[in-house]
């Protein structure tokens, strides 16, 4: 096989989609902290599967079509910092081919090359031994072969056995893979994605799964009810949520990204547009949806048309009980978006200023389109990110960067520092000037969160048996225990000292309010003048959430 075409490569990306949604469950086990919530598998699959559609709905023979639709559905898909990556890979490749009709093994080879570059380049900070380090050997590996080989297959043959080397390598460049004996999570994704597209390559059947399990797609409902409780049904001015590709066509209207945008925009709100040579990709909430479609016919041919009403899906999910949170046609200055799970921690950080809370966290990372559609929703001049979670950063930046307005993140890790943030918020002072301020402010919060395992491990010296509780702060596992009671108090010993004032205490599901108040009359035992707050979080999986300042 000595040359590789737009449809070739859609149906690789398909199987390496497939693959992966087939190992997810096996992947997100990789992860090395024990927590009930390891979630590598399904933000790459999530992100994966969104690329796979928008390929599927745009392959074409012309191969750099095929690879801008997979990049595009990438980035807007993208969850956590393991799909964020992908995205950037594969973004990468997309801006190298994008004049090639098809590749010869040595383009083939350099555009996962480039890939690689611009990946590296959306890290601030790259860590070797992940996802990236694998990338990078199997992309090296492609190079050297590609200066003798002109067959796509051997060349991609070696490019998996290097990957699949590489990720074995894994635990020698992170300790901690090695002390828990696994390997890189992010990594075997992307090992999975290779090996989906080498099966489509050779015509061949794919590598049997990991596990027994199949992952179900995790499309949940909880994590849109925030966008549908934002407004009372009666409010919502624009209710049908339209979106289409225009495929450009000769004889047809010039186009013109900002013209085109600018036209579209009298016909409703959160629009969104996504374009190249080719196709563009809208997104906009209308009350004439048929205009909108008969202006797009005028650059071409419409596909992948798709028509909801947003009025009758509102009363579905949360019925007529919400109030609205804004009114139709405000313009606010600043829109703060901010991610937590539980119902209890959303109110909370909405009391202290938050315009939209995304349900998400942990179990389930905000997309970088769930992100970009919230800022959207507030309707705003300037917008401040609060991800809450260092696995949904690198998706709030790329929401900033695509949001269509200026836009910053603060890089918030846990919901305290996220409180601590929203408090230093100044509404008068520039997007600059608050996001140096609410960083500032959030790194003078202790924080520290109490689950439970799901395996049997050892890390950081601490021995941990399955369903343990543990005590986690500052990214490590300070203790596990089979007593909630003994673990919640040892790690506040860690978390207090004489110069805290202040403690937080926010109890989940898995906990009682007795159990709390008991907890804050021991924090209140290691020093008599904190002033301990108790507050009811909803959160799951993790009974408590402490701070201290």
């Amino acid at each position: 096989m000595k040359s590789l075409n737009g449809i070739q490569f859609a149906e690789m990306v398909q199987m390496g989609a497939h693959h992966l949604y087939q190992n997810a469950d096996y992947v997100d086990a990789l992860n090395v902290f024990p927590v009930p919530d390891g979630d590598t598998g399904t933000n790459m699959n999530l992100s994966m599967t969104s690329g796979a559609k928008e390929t599927e709905a745009n392959a074409g023979e012309h191969l750099g079509q095929t690879a801008a639709a997979l990049s595009k559905g990438l980035l807007m898909g993208a969850r956590g910092n393991s799909g964020v990556i992908l995205s950037q890979l594969f973004r990468g490749f997309g801006k190298y081919v994008t004049d090639f009709d098809e590749l010869s093994a040595r383009q083939l080879a350099e555009a996962f090359q480039h890939g690689v570059e611009t990946a590296y380049k959306a890290v601030m900070k790259p860590v070797e031994g992940t996802i990236l380090t694998v990338a990078k050997d199997a992309a090296a590996k492609a190079m050297e072969v590609s200066e003798n080989e002109e067959d796509i297959i051997v060349l991609f043959e070696a490019l998996v056995v290097e990957a699949k080397a590489s990720l074995e390598r894994t635990p020698d460049l992170l300790p901690v893979l090695k002390e828990v004996g696994v390997v890189d999570s992010g990594g075997q994704g992307l090992v999975y994605v290779y090996e989906g597209f080498l099966a489509s390559l050779k015509g061949e059947a794919l590598p049997e799964r990991e596990t027994s399990g199949i992952m179900d797609e995790m499309v949940s409902a909880e994590h849109h009810k925030n966008i549908a409780s934002f407004m009372d049904t009666a409010d919502i001015e624009f209710g049908y949520c339209t979106e289409f590709m225009v495929k450009f066509e000769d004889g047809k209207k010039s186009f013109n990204e900002d013209a085109f945008r600018n036209d579209l925009s009298i016909y409703g709100d959160s629009l969104l547009v996504i374009a190249d040579d080719e196709i563009a990709k809208i997104h906009i909430h209308s009350e004439e949806p048929g205009k909108v479609l008969t202006y797009g016919q005028e650059y071409g041919s419409l596909i992948s048309m798709k028509i909801e009403n947003m009025r009758q899906q509102h009363i579905d999910i949360v019925g007529e009980k919400p109030e609205a949170a804004q009114q139709q046609g405000l313009k606010h200055p600043y829109a703060i978006i901010t991610v937590a799970m539980g119902e209890g921690v959303a109110e909370l950080l909405r009391s202290i200023g938050a315009s939209y809370v995304i349900e998400g966290g942990q179990t389930m990372n905000p997309s970088t389109e769930d992100i970009v559609t919230a800022i959207k929703a507030v309707g705003a001049e300037r917008a401040i990110i609060l991800p809450n979670n260092k696995n949904i950063v690198m998706a709030a930046q790329q929401a900033a960067e695509v949001a269509g307005i200026e836009a910053a993140v603060v890089p918030t890790r846990d919901v305290p520092e996220g409180m601590a943030a929203l408090l230093a918020f100044n509404p008068s002072a520039s997007v600059d000037e608050n996001k140096e301020s609410m960083s500032s402010a959030s790194q003078l919060v202790k924080s520290g969160s109490v689950t439970y395992a799901v395996r049997d491990t050892s890390i950081d010296g601490v021995e941990i048996k399955k369903d343990d509780f543990m005590g986690i702060s500052g990214g490590k596992i300070m203790i596990a225990d089979k007593s909630l009671k003994t673990v919640a108090e040892e790690l506040v010993k860690q978390l207090v000292d004489e110069e805290v004032e202040i403690a937080t205490i926010l109890y989940g599901e898995d906990a009682t309010e007795e159990q709390a108040e008991q907890l804050g009359s021991f924090i209140e035992s290691l020093n008599g003048d904190i002033e301990v707050e108790i507050h009811n979080g909803k959160q799951p999986l993790y009974p408590f959430i402490l701070s201290v300042e």
